[in-house]
């Protein structure tokens, strides 16, 4: 059974070929063109939606309020969109941004940070985090509800959310966070082994190969490297055993292994390996691990799962590691869903039912807060 059309697959399959070999010619990088495809198409406008380009410094975003007026304070939005830092922008999530306005009844800041190949680890944070303090400190301005700021993203943006959500656990001068929205989100940096990239790995708009591809890049880690990782001997059998509690594929419940699943005995530590690749204990690169006395502290989430799709288990773990820890946790899984579906919202010919059941189930979850 295929839950992604075939010409969307092999239309961006093909970018990314066209992409790569317009790099190895050096003519331009996979990313570039990848990008500039994407942003091709003109934007879609929403009759119920106002749209303002801002730019905050050198940070560009776009700002989406409804239009209909209203003397109450409405529900603020920081969206961070996906792309694993070498793909996707303010324009490629344009519809999500106006669909998640018109929807939940709210104020969307999409914030726009510089990515690949020029800017690496930790540029899509730091960007990311002068956006959000700029929209944070100006809640009066956009009408927005200060008990009713959120934080939300897809994939890579899912991180950015997280980690910005733990990094303002003690920021007294700003104000809290009420919650945080993840949608197949990436949460960890350290197993590329667990049930689901086992199942997905050649499924797209996510495969294996890709994701290496963003982790090299985004992380400046050689990718000599992938063999080491893939066996696990990229690090030492201590760390392994520290982070089990969270990441072992006991925590994911069985249902999800029913599509094959096959344990993989680690090999011994590649010393060199481990040196040039314990950046990805960083939890800004791996939020997931991050410490009991700062995830207890986070808001309340809303997590959303795709049962095709690499990352599937990043999303099943935080749920389970935010449950375990007292903070309540709203779960949606799309049994039709595949990494980046959400991002059909608005196109005619490759639309996916699924995308529109996120984002009722993303608006049905802000409504109630």
């Amino acid at each position: 059974m295929c839950f992604q059309g075939p010409g969307e697959g092999r239309i961006e399959k093909c970018n990314e070929m066209m992409g790569m070999i317009f790099e190895k010619l050096r003519i331009c990088s996979m990313p570039q063109f990848v990008r500039f495809v994407h942003d091709l198409p003109p934007l879609r406008k929403h009759p119920d939606v106002v749209v303002k380009d801002l730019r905050f410094g050198t940070i560009p975003m776009k700002l989406y309020q409804p239009k209909a007026s209203t003397s109450c304070l409405r529900p603020g939005i920081v969206f961070f969109h996906g792309g694993g830092g070498i793909l996707g922008s303010l324009k490629t999530h344009h519809g999500i941004c106006c669909n998640l306005c018109k929807k939940s009844d709210a104020v969307v800041l999409a914030v726009g940070y510089r990515m690949m190949p020029k800017h690496k680890f930790p540029v899509i944070v730091t960007d990311c985090m002068v956006g959000t303090i700029h929209f944070l400190k100006s809640l009066n301005t956009y009408g927005v509800d200060p008990a009713r700021v959120i934080v939300c993203g897809d994939s890579v943006g899912g991180a950015v959310a997280t980690v910005l959500c733990q990094k303002f656990v003690d920021r007294s001068d700003l104000p809290k966070i009420r919650a945080q929205i993840l949608i197949y989100s990436t949460l960890q940096s350290l197993d590329f082994q667990s049930p689901s990239y086992q199942q997905n790995k050649n499924i797209p708009l996510l495969s294996q190969n890709l994701i290496f591809y963003c982790w090299c890049g985004y992380l400046d880690i050689s990718p000599s490297w992938r063999s080491a990782v893939l066996k696990g001997s990229h690090l030492p059998a201590e760390v392994w055993e520290k982070y089990r509690k969270w990441l072992g594929a006991e925590n994911i419940p069985d249902k999800f292994k029913k599509r094959g699943y096959l344990p993989v005995s680690r090999e011994p530590l590649n010393e060199a390996a481990y040196l040039e690749t314990k950046i990805i204990l960083d939890v800004m690169n791996s939020p997931l691990i991050a410490d009991d006395e700062v995830v207890s502290q986070l808001p309340e989430a809303c997590i959303v799962s795709c049962e095709y799709d690499v990352l599937r288990d990043d999303s099943l773990l935080y749920k389970k590691r935010l449950e375990d820890l007292g903070v309540r946790v709203t779960w949606h899984h799309m049994e039709d869903g595949f990494h980046g579906v959400l991002t059909t919202i608005d196109m005619s010919f490759f639309y996916f039912p699924c995308s529109s059941r996120i984002l009722d189930a993303v608006a049905h979850f802000i409504k109630g807060l």
